[in-house]
Formats: C-alpha cells, sequence, structure tokens
C-alpha cells in the first residue's frame, strides 16, 4: 500500500507511477506482432500506443470499428511510422470471436503477444447473444475463446521464431470481491442472485484462473509461451460508464490511489514486454511487480472446473 500511495519503485525497478512508455524505454518491438482487444479507448488505446511507438505490428480488435479507426488515425498522428490494423471483435459474441480469429489468420501474419484487455463493469443484469451473463461472458468466456483460437499460431510463431509467445490477461483486484467459492458454476446466469460488483469480481478471477491453468498446460507441453495476469490500478476510463456517478464520489475521497492512463497501461506494456520476465509464466502482477492474488486464484481444481464449464459453454453457444 506504501508503494502504491508514494510511487516508490518494488524490486522491478518500477512502481504505480511508472508509465507504459517509461518500462518499455529501449525495447525494440519491431519483430513483434500483437493483439489489443478492447485498444480503441481508456489504456487498451495507450497500450496500442506504446507497443506501436515501440515499434510493434498492434492489431486492434474492437466491437466499435469507427472508435478503433478513430484511435488509429491518434496514434498516426503522433507516429507515422505506426504500424496499426483494425478487425472486429464483439467479445460477447462467440461467432464474432471466430470471425475475428478466421480474419486475423487469413491475414498470414505471425502473432507473437496476445494481450486480453477488453472488458465491460459493474453492467446491470443482462445476457449476451449466447445466453450468457455479460460480464462473464464479456470479461472471461470471451477471452478464453479467443485465446484457443489464436493459441496454434502463437505456438506455431514461438517455435518457428524461437521468441517466446506472451499472452497477458487483464484481471483486477476485484477479484477479491466475487460469490461464496469464487465461481457460481451452477448460477453463472442466475438473475435474483445477480450483483453487478460481485459478478465482475467473478469474471476477474475468472481472468486470473485462466491464465493460471492455460500456464499450466503449456509448461506441460513445453510450448515457449507465458502466460500472466495484471491488475492496472485504478483508472477512470469508459469501463466505468455503469457506475460513473459512484466512482466519482469514491475517487473524490481516495484520489491518492488514482492513476492516469499511461500509468495504468504500464503493466500490461511491462509484463508483454519487458525482458526481465522471460520464462516467467503464471503470475499475478500489480504496479509492474509480482503480487500474491486470492486463495481462489491460486486454486488448480477450480482453476479445472472453471476450464471444463467455459468449454462446455463455448460448444453450446456454437450448437444454437
Amino acid at each position: 500500500m506504501l508503494r502504491l500511495i508514494t510511487g516508490i519503485a518494488g524490486p522491478s525497478g518500477f512502481g504505480s507511477a511508472s508509465t507504459a512508455e517509461q518500462v518499455t524505454e529501449a525495447i525494440d518491438a519491431a519483430h513483434l506482432t500483437v493483439i489489443v482487444t478492447g485498444g480503441a479507448s481508456g489504456i487498451g488505446l495507450e497500450t496500442a500506443r506504446v507497443l506501436a511507438f515501440r515499434k510493434a505490428h498492434v492489431i486492434i480488435a474492437a466491437r466499435n470499428i469507427e472508435a478503433a479507426n478513430e484511435a488509429k488515425q491518434r496514434i498516426l498522428k503522433d507516429n507515422e511510422a505506426a504500424c496499426i490494423d483494425v478487425l472486429k471483435l464483439d467479445l460477447s459474441s462467440i461467432k464474432s470471436i471466430k470471425d475475428f480469429a478466421d480474419n486475423f489468420l487469413a491475414l498470414g501474419l505471425p502473432l507473437n503477444i496476445l494481450i486480453n484487455n477488453a472488458g465491460v463493469m459493474f453492467c446491470p443484469y443482462q445476457l449476451s447473444k449466447d445466453g450468457i451473463e455479460m460480464q462473464f461472458a464479456t470479461n472471461h468466456l470471451g477471452h478464453f475463446y479467443l485465446t484457443s483460437l489464436l493459441l496454434d499460431k502463437m505456438k506455431e510463431t514461438a517455435k518457428s521464431t524461437g521468441i517466446e509467445g506472451r499472452i497477458v490477461n487483464l484481471s483486477s483486484v476485484a477479484h477479491l470481491h466475487t460469490y461464496n467459492g469464487g465461481i457460481q458454476f451452477e448460477k453463472i446466469n442466475d438473475e435474483n442472485s445477480y450483483s453487478d460488483k460481485k459478478a465482475y469480481g467473478q469474471s476477474k478471477l475468472a481472468n486470473l484462473l485462466h491464465a493460471n491453468e492455460l500456464s499450466r498446460r503449456l509448461q506441460k507441453e513445453g510450448a515457449n509461451i507465458t502466460v500472466n495476469s495484471v491488475h492496472p490500478g485504478l483508472i477512470m476510463t469508459n469501463l466505468m460508464r455503469h457506475s460513473a456517478l459512484t466512482m466519482k464520489f469514491l475517487k473524490a475521497f481516495t484520489y491518492i490511489l488514482w492513476k492516469n492512463v499511461p500509468q495504468g497501461a504500464a503493466t500490461t506494456c511491462y509484463v508483454a514486454l519487458h525482458p526481465a520476465l522471460k520464462g516467467v509464466t503464471g503470475k499475478y502482477f500489480v504496479d509492474c511487480n509480482e503480487f500474491e492474488p486470492s486463495k481462489y486464484a491460486k486454486d488448480e481444481v477450480l482453476a479445472k472446473k472453471l476450464w471444463d464449464l467455459s468449454n462446455k459453454l463455448v460448444n453450446a453457444a456454437q450448437s444454437t
């Protein structure tokens, strides 16, 4: 907490006050291709901008193509040499995710880094197009399915280039505030027990469990790909549109804990690019430093059960 308030650097040499540009200083990413979901706004846009600034080929995956193209032009305005592409992706739709993956793979590009950044937060109860609670569908299940569709390409790229692949899941400290048992396996879509805050926490816990289980599986098969989770920090972005007044009130009393967008994107960019993390996998990072997540997040039985449920939900959505 002291490091968060003061911005004092941790063991990595960076801390809560570090920006995405600072943590990637002098890193040449010209040989890397990166997908950033939700890269049209907020910390996703800053992540895309900084990675492009470090010369990576960045694909912005976004539901709103108009906003994504505007984001691309903003990046190009300041960096004419930036290599940016835009592809449509609605993470709440299994069909849209499959279409995105097909469209990306058709480009014939390598894939070194996948940043699962997009999400929704504290939204009122609603179901996705596939009949799944929206926060769970968008924040977890969409990224679970997307990752599975792109994993072979990442393995192929890592093997042919010898360059370590990296997958980064954006989780949150909110994973601590979830339902009893961590994941409501039998009540994912239950409206009566729905809590917008706990449902968000559940989805962020799912991001951690997904990353940890995938990390274990990739290590077992010897794939040259790491998978880690990050908490970006408290940042006022469009993600908070469903609770803007509440968050503004909260920020007035906890302003010292909040970050700006360049600081919010720092941990993501650090975990995605920094050479110090070569071979580091299955970890959770806060303020660019490794941090201990909740007991639920470290529960391997819970992670495997979530993996099975996620596959079941994806298969059910594909059959409808």
